[in-house]
């Protein structure tokens, strides 16, 4: 009897696990391996989901009472999920309830911190207590508005809600839109001087924070970084850049 012949290893094995991307998944025929076919098709409905699923703001509200920070909730122009996600405009405003209820703090802040579900409230639930557990105790040199938690929200309503807190500088937290294989990750946008008319060059963003991308402890670290810079020079978006170095990728 002959000796069977060894199946060759796979040259990509090794390079298949340092990243969840899908790269080297090989073929049956013309096609893909079942296998791979029905781990996408797994991603995409995962995704699918996440992009639906719905947020419960008293829950997180509930997450972050230990923090002992005021929280209030607004709402933004869209009624329900399906107008957030046919009419993106309707999220970027606030309701006129919402703005009457945030022009009722009057004070100035240095900072807003604005909590949404965005199109991923698997996001806004798993990672914002996490990560703002890490920051708080790093913001007690700033005067920190009542967290803002506003549910169908667009990056762009951290102008409106910034500008009516009379905050130095914004930043909302809402979850971004799921990647096959990341459906809750959350995303970081920050402004200084936050009102309406600020473009995207005005924003410095910290995306992809969840555990197994950018953790919420080591987004903290940038995120802090960007506010405090931001305040201290005076600028935000392009014109601020993260100068800390890191170590080289290899």
């Amino acid at each position: 009897m002959s000796a069977k012949t060894p199946i060759p290893q796979d040259p990509w094995s090794r390079l298949r696990a340092l990243t969840p991307a899908r790269i080297a998944l090989g073929r049956a025929g013309g096609s893909a391996p079942t296998r791979e076919l029905l781990n996408f098709q797994l991603a995409h409905a995962l995704a699918r989901d996440a992009v639906h699923h719905p947020f419960d703001p008293i829950r997180l509200e509930r997450d972050l009472s230990h923090l002992k920070h005021a929280i209030v909730h607004v709402t933004t122009q869209a009624p329900d999920r399906q107008a957030y996600l046919l009419r993106p405009d309707l999220g970027r405003h606030l309701s006129p309830d919402g703005r009457s209820k945030l022009a009722d703090l009057p004070a100035e802040h240095d900072l807003s911190i604005i909590l949404s579900d965005g199109l991923s409230a698997l996001a806004a639930h798993r990672q914002i207590p996490a990560l703002l557990t890490a920051w708080f105790p790093k913001l007690c040199a700033l005067k920190v508005a009542p967290l803002t938690i506003v549910p169908l929200a667009r990056v762009a309503v951290e102008d409106e809600v910034g500008q009516l807190q009379r905050s130095r500088i914004a930043v909302i937290l809402l979850g971004e839109r799921p990647g096959l294989g990341s459906p809750d990750s959350l995303g970081a946008y920050l402004v200084l001087n936050p009102q309406p008319g600020r473009t995207d060059a005005d924003r410095n963003c910290v995306s992809n924070i969840r555990p197994e991308g950018l953790a919420p402890t080591a987004a903290v670290e940038s995120l802090h970084y960007l506010v405090t810079q931001s305040l201290q020079r005076g600028v935000s978006g392009v014109a601020l850049k993260d100068e800390r170095g890191g170590p080289a990728l290899v």
